[in-house]
């Protein structure tokens, strides 16, 4: 049995459309065997019961209870947006303003709940910083996480949609403890994984279990191109104790691959 901490991100069994569906996936990882769950908390692609507008006051300390009664730690929380054209929100300034603003309030709720990561993919960084993109999301960005400053949450952005250097200098760039990393392997199968941990090594708090087949591009943890042996002697060489949150996003056989990721990470 390894030391690992083990948890699921939960919208693979279900985003929390409703209460039944919610207890339900919670009741499915708990059984499989896993230490915590990582929750969707926003309704950007259909309803959610934890979303911060819906789940309110006295309501968070309750499902909060409910979790823990499964036996599950709350590892954090994933709030991801999409703008009118593009995955992500923040890099398009149409509508920016209310997606900022949602964001800050799904922090509220995740610190309220006692669990203050939110991660998500904001939009592709670029570059060039003298991309027209790059001020709207870095201020876009900067808004975000100095409210999460204020009320003692932690904004993570999730590796994938650049380069980590790239990543590394946006989150040097804006230089707030309240901005930090989700690691996701197999985002960075395309630029390299371990080359990724060294160069957001100081940033890292949260992570993603993921994996990719070459061929299938299966996502079950251990059966892909992720070099998960050295993946994870180079994240405990820097420290890392945080979770890893088995994800498989596939549709297809879900239970049994995360089943299957749970067992093969128990190893370490």
């Amino acid at each position: 049995m390894g030391s690992l901490k083990i948890g699921v991100a939960l919208w693979s069994l279900s985003a929390g459309e409703t209460e039944e569906r919610l207890l339900q996936a919670l009741q499915t990882a708990a059984e499989i065997g896993f230490q915590g769950v990582q929750l969707w908390n926003v309704a950007s692609y259909g309803p959610c019961v934890l979303d911060p507008d819906v789940c309110v006051g006295a309501q968070r300390a309750e499902w909060r209870k409910r979790i823990e009664s499964f036996g599950l730690q709350i590892s954090g929380f994933c709030a991801q947006m999409s703008g009118p054209t593009r995955f992500g929100g923040f890099d398009e300034a149409e509508g920016i303003e209310e997606r900022i603003a949602k964001t800050q309030r799904c922090i509220e709720l995740a610190v309220d709940m006692g669990a203050p990561i939110v991660t998500t993919h904001p939009g592709v960084i670029p570059e060039d910083k003298n991309d027209p993109r790059y001020p709207i999301i870095r201020e876009a960005i900067e808004q975000i996480v100095r409210h999460a400053e204020k009320v003692g949450g932690i904004f993570c952005i999730e590796t994938g949609l650049e380069p980590a250097p790239v990543l590394r200098e946006f989150i040097e760039d804006i230089g707030s403890p309240a901005l930090r990393v989700n690691f996701d392997p197999a985002n960075l199968l395309w630029y390299g994984v371990l080359e990724g941990v060294r160069e957001l090594a100081p940033y890292i708090v949260h992570t993603h279990a993921k994996d990719r087949h070459p061929e299938t591009e299966k996502p079950t943890v251990g059966q892909g191109a992720v070099p998960w042996d050295d993946y994870i002697a180079l994240l405990k060489s820097i420290g890392y104790d945080g979770w890893f949150a088995v994800e498989d996003e596939s549709g297809q056989d879900v239970v049994e691959s995360l089943r299957q990721g749970l067992e093969f990470l128990k190893r370490y």
